[in-house]
């Protein structure tokens, strides 16, 4: 079968009425002279509603909801719920730790200043680089995805969608950087909850109801009808629930939105996000359940084509429409968040903090973040456009993220973490990271038990951290001890099967154990109020400061 196309007329109408639109929106931002601090972090005077908006946009993008649907119809019943959960987690875990960092530096907008501030500038240039890298890969993807859209539902190329997205996305963003990004990922989240909730029960009853549904299941396996599936759980599960700390400290886009929402409303803008993305991915994800039941058969074997095909089967051009924009929405809003990350590190943590010497041009480091915006489109047209394995580069930037995360948290709550052991707990990790998950040496006898061993440390430290966040050191202490006393006794022997989850525990592990030994051997001590002074804002032109406030930063603060 093939799925349903569009003229070429009608798509480009699609994508110049939303492209069109969102740009339109963004008019009410702009002004004459844009403030650098406003470009990166609005002031930090974004409001709950805008910022759980913005949060909940920006991780639903392209990517996630084909691979909720792929988990819905690989693994059954509880795939989704693995994808969806997990990945809503990872916006919850970072407000406990949030409040800390916005505690310490409550100017800061980047997490790099605050690290620079503690460390340094090796330390920070690492965290800074995994953002870039991480960054520039996540645009990259989702440019794909459009690319791959437009060549599905019309005959336009896939190279024309790259570039009509690239432009589209870059266009919007350009001048008023992360504000513009934040206003219209209010309208673009509407827009997804509106059709998702549309698409989703439109496809169910188009197919023939819940009954049809249900007579399904009876195709499916014991592991896919199995709402704690081992299978699910050990292939998917864990080695996402692993990864949602890592992307909740490393990614930029998130600490950016931390950053930028007014200090009150961090706990109910995180927690309204959480609900927010779980919902309309797990529901998402839902339609490869229903092509499961069905016994349908993925074009060409490709599963990412499960969700358009699903759509083009069982709906009319009209939903088809109301689809394209579904997608064309969230690949936007993550794709206009990677470009502001990207601007703002590059301002901040490149320019800000190294290059300037401590003499920092507003005007030239808002000049540099545009710049590092249409850079960094440019570079992603042109990876997207290669169609490259991205899996190698992923892989990567998990484990740098994986390695990061006690060095960071553990940077802001303990005074004897020194430079040297964040940069060596670091490197160890991704080191140690590439020789399990590339199997560099063989897994087995003494070396599989002592990456078991740092493994069962590494899991430890991940369920520590997250009590930690919540409850307190010492319920953080007892339940990383029994975590890994746990792992140890029920997993020794049996990790080393599952190298994805092996490797990326062993990336928390062996950093975790580096930096504490390194530490531990200094007797430095550091004075966290230092962080505060050392982050600042970097414009304080006064004819700035007489200018009205924007509509949408009037919005922001009355939320």
């Amino acid at each position: 079968m093939e799925l349903y196309q569009f003229s070429i007329t009608t798509v480009l109408l699609l994508l110049a009425a939303f492209y069109g639109g969102t740009y339109f929106l963004t008019t009410f931002i702009k002004k004459d002279q844009e403030d650098t601090d406003a470009f990166m972090v609005s002031n930090q005077r974004i409001g709950f509603g805008m910022g759980a908006a913005s949060m909940t946009a920006t991780w639903i993008w392209a990517a996630s909801f084909y691979a909720a649907a792929t988990s819905g119809y690989t693994y059954g019943v509880s795939g989704p719920l693995h994808y969806g959960l997990w990945g809503a987690l990872m916006i919850l875990f970072i407000y406990p730790f949030g409040r800390r960092f916005r505690s310490l530096a409550p100017k800061a907008h980047t997490l790099g200043e605050l690290i620079h501030a503690r460390h340094g500038s090796s330390s920070q240039l690492i965290l800074a680089f995994s953002n870039l890298l991480g960054s520039i890969i996540s645009l990259m993807v989702n440019f794909t995805a459009a690319g791959a859209l437009v060549a599905v539902l019309s005959p336009l190329s896939f190279q024309a969608g790259i570039i009509i997205a690239g432009v589209g996305v870059l266009s919007y963003t350009l001048w008023s950087g992360f504000r513009a990004s934040v206003f219209t990922d209010f309208a673009q989240l509407v827009a997804l909850m509106a059709i998702a909730i549309v698409i989703i029960p439109a496809v169910l009853f188009s197919m023939g109801g819940p009954s049809v549904m249900l007579d399904g299941f009876s195709n499916l396996n014991a592991e896919q009808v199995d709402l704690f599936s081992m299978e699910a759980i050990l292939k998917q599960g864990a080695p996402f629930f692993i990864a949602v700390l890592a992307y909740a400290i490393g990614n930029q886009t998130i600490s950016q939105r931390l950053f930028a929402v007014n200090e009150k409303h961090i706990k109910s803008t995180f927690l309204t996000a959480t609900l927010g993305y779980g919902a309309i991915v797990i529901g998402l994800g839902m339609i490869g359940l229903m092509a499961l039941t069905l016994g349908v058969e993925p074009i060409n074997g490709e599963v990412n084509n499960l969700i358009p095909q699903m759509v083009s089967t069982y709906l009319s051009p009209f939903f088809i429409g109301l689809f394209f924009i579904l997608v064309i929405g969230s690949l936007s809003s993550t794709a206009d968040s990677d470009l502001s990350a990207l601007s703002a590190i590059v301002m901040a943590d490149v320019y800000g903090k190294n290059l300037a010497r401590g003499k920092v041009d507003p005007k030239r480091m808002l000049f540099i973040g545009r710049m590092t915006m249409v850079t960094a489109t440019l570079i992603g047209v042109i990876l997207a456009s290669y169609s490259f394995d991205i899996l190698v580069m992923l892989v990567f930037v998990g484990a740098l993220w994986g390695a990061i995360v006690f060095p960071v948290i553990a940077s802001c709550y303990w005074d004897r973490i020194t430079n040297t052991a964040f940069t060596s707990a670091v490197l160890s990790g991704l080191a140690l990271f590439c020789v399990s998950r590339f199997e560099l040496l063989p897994m087995s006898g003494a070396t599989g038990l002592i990456f078991e061993l740092m493994a069962f440390v590494g899991a430890g430290v991940v369920i520590g951290l997250m009590a930690f966040g919540f409850f307190g050191k010492w319920v953080g202490i007892i339940a990383g001890i029994i975590a890994t006393l746990a792992m140890t006794y029920f997993a020794t022997g049996l990790l080393r099967e599952y190298t994805v989850l092996l490797s990326s525990l062993v990336a928390y592990g062996a950093s975790t154990l580096v930096c504490v030994a390194i530490s531990l051997a200094s007797n430095e001590r550091f004075d966290f109020d230092l962080i505060n002074e050392r982050v600042e804002h970097y414009d304080d032109r006064e004819e700035l400061n007489t200018e009205a406030v924007s509509i949408p930063n009037r919005l922001a603060e009355e939320q």
